[in-house]
This record gives C-alpha cells, sequence and structure tokens, in this order.
C-alpha cells in the first residue's frame, strides 16, 4: 500500500497552480491541489486489485509493488534516479522525491524491458480510471466540475420517476393500489420484470411462480453436498447469455411456443434504476467491471456482462453485414447461409424489430468534429444506421439507456419472450459446464442441459437445467472457457479470436468557429452518428480502417490520453469538455487465443498489416481534427506530443502528422483498445476448422448450439450487433427444426 499510495500521487500529485484560469476557478484550483492519497484513491484502488481484478498477470502486479516497498528493489527497478545524496543513499520509491519519482515512471513508459511498460500502463490505467470514476455520498466527484463534466445527465436526475413512470404508460393518475404498483413497477423494474426471477427468494416461491410459467421445478430440500442441485428445472431450451445473440434466439423459440430459460452472469438494470455514473455502471454492466485486457496489456477490452448483454451498454451503431464480407465467407470459406435468401430475412428482420433508420436530427460533438473535417478535406463520410430514434440525443448510451429508446436486446426479443408467457430470466446465474451424455444409437454425444451457481447469502448454490437443446451465448471471450470446462475437445475452441483494434487521435477545441461545435460538450449526444471509409477499403477486401468516434467518459478518457507528468495530465483533463475524439478501427487480419486452461487468460497478435492500416486511419484522423478546426491535436502515444495547429507551418503540420501516424502500435506504447470481440468458435463446413456447422450446432455434441459473434468465420470490421442477430435468427431457425423433430 505504501508503494502504491506513492504510485497514486505520482500519476495525480498535488499542485499549486499559478494560471490566472485556475486561481480564479476554484474548482479547478481544488482539483489541482487534491491528490490522488487526498481523494483517498489508493485505498480504493487497493480494494480493486484485491477483489476484483482477475488479470492472470496480477501477481506480477503485486510483485513489483513489494519490491518498490524496499530500497534493493527500487534500485533495481528504478536505477540511480531512486538514489538519494544522504545516508543510506539508497531508497524505496514511496521515499524518492515527487520530481524523481516522474522521471521514473516516465521511464517505465518507454523502457526497453516490455515489462516495466506493462506495469506502467497497468498502474496509470488504473489509478486513473479509479480516481476519476469515484464518487462521493451526494454520487459526485471533486474533478467533474473542474473539467466540465455534469456526471449523469441531468434530465435523468430530475426527472419525478413516479409521475414519468405513470405518464410514459398512459396512467395519468392510478385508480387502485394495485394498478399505482404495476406502472410503478413497469417503469423501475422495466418491461421484463414480470419474467425476471430471483432465485435467492425461497425455493418454494421459485417454484411455484416458475410453474405458473409452465416450467417444472423439482426442489432437493436436503443436498447430500455443497456440488449436489438444490433445484431442478426442465424446459425445451435453456440459452445460456442475453446477449445480441442468445436473446434473439429466445424470442423466436418462446414465440413458437416452446418454454425457455435464460441463464445471464449479469444483473438486470432497469431504465430508471440505471445510474448513469460511469463507475457504478461499469462495475455492474461490464464483464470484469470493464477490467479486462490481453494477457500483454496489449488491448484494452470492454464486453456486456448484463441482462441484454453488449446491446445494453453499446453505442447504437446498427451496420448490416457488408457485401464483401458476404461474398468472402460463401465463397472463401463455403458457408452458403450467408448468400441465402435466410441469411437476407434475417437482416431484414432483426433490423426492423430494432427500429434501425439513418436520419439524424441533431449531432454531438465528436460526430459535427467528424463530418465537418471530412466535408472540408473532401473524405467521404456517411451517417451510421443505429436501433434509435432520430432524435436520441444521449452521450450516456454505454451506461445504459435512460428511456429505452435505443432498442437494445432488453427493450425487443426480451421483451417478445416474457409476453409469450414461455420463458424465465435468471440473473445473476453463471454457467459452469453443459450437461451431455451418449444416448443409444447416436454416434455422438447428445446436450441434456446446463449446471449452473448463483450466490445466495454470501455462498454458491448450485442448480441443473435440463432440456432438449442448449444454446451457448456467453459471448467470444466466455463461450470457449464454458464449452472446454463441458469436455468438448475441438481444437478450434478458443482460437482466431479477432478483436477489432481501436487507436484514436485528439483535437482540442478551445472557441471553434462553427455554431454546430461552440455549444456542445464531448461527451454528449449521440455517440456514433457519422463515419468514414476512406481508408476502409470496402470496394475489394474491408481489410483497412473504419473512421468513427468513441463515448469517452471522465474515466475512460483518462486512461486513454498520455501521461507524462502530473501537471499534465491535470491539465490535459482540465479540457476534457472541448476534446474531440476520432478512432481508427481495423478489420484486423491478426488473431489471438481465449486461453481455455487458464481462466481469464488472453492472448493476441496485432499483424503488420493491421498496425499499417490503423496508422492510415490515425493519419486521417488528425487531418479531419485539424480541418474541422482544432487548435491542438495529438494521438495517444505514451511520448504525449502534440501540435498547436494554429501556430505550426504546414511543413511543421505534414512533419507531425506523419511522425505520430507511423509510429509502432504492437509495443504496448500507444492504448489500444476493443469493444468487439469475435471468430473464438469460428463457423465453418467440417470439424477440422471449425467448432460449429452453418447451423450453429457444435460439431461433437448434438443440440448443443453456440449463437454469439464467436461464430464469426473472420473479423467483420464493422460493429457487429446485427450480424449478430442475423445469424443467431437463422441459428434459431436450426433449433425450431430440431425441436420440432423431437
Amino acid at each position: 500500500m505504501e508503494s502504491l499510495t506513492a504510485l497514486c500521487d505520482t500519476f495525480l500529485p498535488s499542485l499549486e497552480v499559478s494560471d490566472n484560469a485556475a486561481t480564479t476557478d476554484e474548482s479547478l484550483s481544488t482539483f489541482y491541489r487534491t491528490s490522488a492519497s487526498m481523494a483517498g484513491t489508493p485505498d480504493r484502488l487497493g480494494g480493486l486489485i484485491s477483489e476484483r481484478l482477475k488479470h492472470p498477470k496480477k501477481w506480477l502486479l503485486r510483485l513489483t509493488l513489494w519490491l518498490l516497498s524496499t530500497w534493493m528493489g527500487t534500485f533495481i527497478l528504478c536505477g540511480r534516479g531512486s538514489l538519494s545524496t544522504q545516508f543510506p543513499y539508497f531508497q524505496s520509491f514511496a521515499q524518492v522525491s515527487q520530481q524523481k519519482r516522474e522521471k521514473i515512471v516516465v521511464s517505465f513508459s518507454l523502457s526497453y524491458f516490455h515489462l516495466l511498460r506493462m506495469f506502467f500502463k497497468t498502474i496509470k490505467l488504473l489509478t486513473l480510471l479509479v480516481f476519476f470514476t469515484q464518487v462521493d455520498e451526494k454520487d459526485e466527484n471533486l474533478s467533474w466540475k473542474a473539467i466540465g463534466y455534469t456526471g449523469p445527465d441531468p434530465e435523468f436526475l430530475t426527472k419525478t420517476k413516479l409521475s414519468r413512470a405513470l405518464a410514459r404508460i398512459g396512467c395519468e393518475k392510478p385508480n387502485n393500489e394495485e394498478q399505482e404498483d404495476q406502472c410503478a413497477y413497469k417503469e423501475f423494474f422495466g418491461p421484463l420484470y414480470h419474467g425476471i426471477i430471483n432465485l435467492n427468494k425461497p425455493e418454494g416461491i421459485v417454484a411455484n411462480t416458475l410453474r405458473r410459467f409452465g416450467i417444472p421445478v423439482s426442489v432437493i430440500h436436503s443436498p447430500k453436498t455443497s456440488s449436489d442441485p438444490s433445484l431442478i428445472f426442465r424446459c425445451d431450451a435453456v440459452i445460456i447469455g442475453s446477449g445480441s445473440g442468445g436473446s434473439v434466439v429466445a424470442g423466436v423459440l418462446a414465440k413458437a411456443g416452446y418454454k425457455v430459460i435464460v441463464l445471464e452472469k449479469g444483473n438486470y438494470h432497469a431504465r430508471n434504476n440505471l445510474t448513469l455514473l460511469e463507475g457504478p455502471a461499469m462495475d455492474q454492466m461490464y464483464l470484469s467491471g470493464g477490467l479486462v485486457a490481453t494477457d500483454d496489456m496489449g488491448v484494452f477490452l470492454l464486453a456486456g456482462s448484463t441482462v441484454g448483454g453488449g446491446s445494453t451498454i453499446n453505442w447504437s451503431a446498427s451496420i448490416r453485414t457488408p457485401q464483401h464480407v458476404i461474398t468472402e465467407w460463401c465463397n472463401h470459406h463455403g458457408l452458403e447461409l450467408f448468400d441465402s435468401k435466410l441469411y437476407q430475412e434475417a437482416m431484414d428482420v432483426v433490423c426492423k424489430r430494432m427500429g434501425v433508420q439513418c436520419d439524424i436530427y441533431e449531432e454531438g460533438f465528436n460526430n459535427a468534429v467528424l463530418r465537418k473535417g471530412c466535408h472540408e478535406l473532401g473524405y467521404p463520410v456517411h451517417n451510421i444506421p443505429r436501433n434509435s430514434a432520430p432524435d436520441h440525443y444521449c452521450g450516456w448510451c454505454c451506461l445504459g439507456c435512460k428511456d429505452g429508446s435505443k432498442k437494445a436486446t432488453s427493450e425487443t426479443w426480451l421483451v417478445d419472450l416474457v409476453n409469450s408467457g414461455n420463458c424465465a430470466i435468471f440473473p445473476g446465474c453463471e454457467a459452469i459446464k453443459v450437461l451431455h451424455t451418449r444416448k443409444k444409437g447416436r454416434a455422438r454425444n447428445t446436450a441434456t442441459g446446463v449446471v449452473f451457481e448463483f450466490e445466495n447469502e454470501g455462498a454458491k448454490q448450485i442448480c441443473v437445467v435440463e432440456s432438449k437443446v442448449t444454446i451457448v451465448a456467453c459471448g467470444a471471450l466466455s463461450t470457449p472457457q464454458l464449452l472446454k470446462q463441458s469436455g468438448l475437445k475441438n481444437a478450434n475452441i478458443g482460437k482466431n479470436l479477432h478483436l477489432h483494434p481501436v487507436a484514436m487521435a485528439w483535437g482540442y477545441f478551445n472557441n471553434p468557429d462553427s455554431p454546430n461545435l461552440s455549444e456542445k460538450n464531448s461527451y454528449e449526444g449521440g455517440i456514433m452518428t457519422a463515419m468514414s471509409t476512406v481508408v476502409a477499403d470496402f470496394d475489394r477486401s474491408g481489410y483497412g480502417a473504419l473512421i468513427q468516434t468513441p463515448a469517452l467518459h471522465p474515466g475512460m478518457f483518462s486512461i486513454v490520453m498520455p501521461w507524462i507528468s502530473g501537471k499534465d495530465i491535470k491539465h490535459r483533463m482540465s479540457r476534457f469538455s472541448r476534446t474531440a475524439h476520432i478512432f481508427a478501427l481495423a478489420r484486423d487480419k491478426g488473431s489471438g487465443t481465449v486461453l481455455t486452461n487458464a481462466p481469464n487468460s488472453i492472448s493476441y497478435q496485432m499483424e503488420l498489416v493491421d498496425e499499417n492500416n490503423i496508422n492510415r486511419g490515425l493519419e486521417k484522423s488528425l487531418r479531419i481534427l485539424a480541418a474541422a478546426g482544432a487548435e491542438e491535436i495529438g494521438t495517444h502515444h505514451f511520448r504525449g506530443k502534440s501540435l498547436n495547429v494554429k501556430k505550426a507551418s504546414s511543413g511543421e503540420f505534414e512533419r507531425f502528422v506523419k511522425e505520430e501516424s507511423s509510429r509502432p502500435l504492437r509495443d504496448i506504447s500507444s492504448s489500444i483498445c476493443s469493444a468487439h470481440q469475435m471468430s473464438s468458435c469460428r463457423m465453418g463446413i467440417n470439424a477440422k476448422g471449425s467448432v460449429v456447422n452453418q447451423m450453429g450446432e457444435t460439431w461433437e455434441v448434438e443440440g448443443l448450439f453456440v449463437a454469439d459473434s464467436s461464430v464469426f468465420p473472420t473479423a467483420l470490421g464493422v460493429n457487429p450487433m446485427v450480424t449478430v442477430q442475423a445469424i443467431a435468427y437463422c441459428t434459431a431457425q436450426s433449433v425450431l427444426q430440431l425441436l420440432r423433430r423431437k
């Protein structure tokens, strides 16, 4: 803790400010004077590392912190910079002066030794994320006012919840207490509340509730051991995961009259139960609290883990499978499904169900910058189809949609599921293994159900679902682990992982001359409404880079921005609300592996062609920012270089753009992110090169299907939500055929 506290205060020290703006602005002055330890960040971070961080290299992080608490370890890791001129000359890291500590930490970030760069990146990420997302008892952060951030959406906070609830469902005044309860329930607990089953309730109540759905339940009152089930459920289909894949299959099967149980590891967060606070929302709705990275810390990963999965916290982009991808998957991978009428029908059905449209009434700051810069330079720029209304101007959708106007699966397919009366959704339940057995006369095993666990009063409780078919839809990072835990041997499970790696450029807009930009903040407005295909190579292979915009609230903004000193990061953060970001997203040929014998272990290697494509995208992004009127521009490389566009000559501008867009990206010296993971259990025409067939069924186990992004044959190159749902819709038709035969 001594080493950790010293590191936190190195990244975020207490500073005296001399700048006029900072001295006259009390909130800004307070922000500069407050160190990480003064804000209680080290204690929060220590708890996070001990209790929640699940990275396979955590032991190395703890070892390094311990070494830095000793004079010998500090000398080994930090060199002569840690020495004192006074006896005993050698010091632990906490005893080194702030100025020297900053130089040491900067040397870590650019070190020849990979492990030191990993250590820098990890501690920087965790410290800044915790500091800028932590909230007090009033749900406020001491930095937010200083950096121009409102916290949660003010419109959301000022609602009178019950009156809004009644108005939305047409109840001007409840006629009786029961109606009042129903109105409030629908708003507070969301459209799925009738189908959400909390297994923490007494077993008899759970059993009676499910019997009303027509789902038989056996209660085992005295399990012999802790590994024996306490409840056994029986249904036609059990679906593991409620995201874009699992929810579509569940909705289709339930509407066809089959009894369905959906298991979801995350919890349900209905509209008015959302916090729209970045830290709590990430902890509640993202896989591992948003703290997922590749083994070498080369790529920071974001994936949903809540009812509705990634569709609940994604950025609304709803792009159909591009034709060049359909052609490749059909012609080069032999998958006729993608050139079939069924697949075209599937895309039509899912887009209609999500209300996908391309109109925009008003554009947010980042997208307005992207569009203006493209127009100035003559680059192609297109409206992004979205699963939300044209007037949906909300920058908080990455933390859940406040009014349900973003049509996540929790507002569409899962509503169909609940309304059918044939289903139950079990949140907070994690599948342990898929059950399968060899039946007489069968050449391969047949899926018979799932063993899962949930936490009840601090203890793990085991249950079993017995089913005719089983559908795994846990996402590309979790599905391989479950299949291997279930005894499947296919060598392709966990292999061929693609990530759509992303690198960003930023531009600071002090006094923009455009009315479209002058009154807007970087975190407001539709997250994705514009994109450029200037380097996407859509006319041929599609193995280029899309240029789009991200959702960055203070925590995420702070971890991707370069750190070169405590003063510099506070200066960068003070300009948060006026700093636009544009990113380049590669359709990657490089791939990785979800290691199924080591939990939470993900390896990934970007290929040179991917690095070149991202660099081309970064070059265009820097030019777009400058053309849109940015005063200062830069990338996220650890060196933290920037250019004042207004003062630079054309030659200086060209040299800067060329230098910053040609830096290596594969040596973890820059911030690379991924919000799309795919292909780790890919579809194919034989078991030698794939995990599932064109029906989505595994080659090894009959009646076991996979329905998520892990079945993509290759990287997609665009936002995957529509493609996931379309493939899942086709898989659902195969499951229906199997159920009808059974």
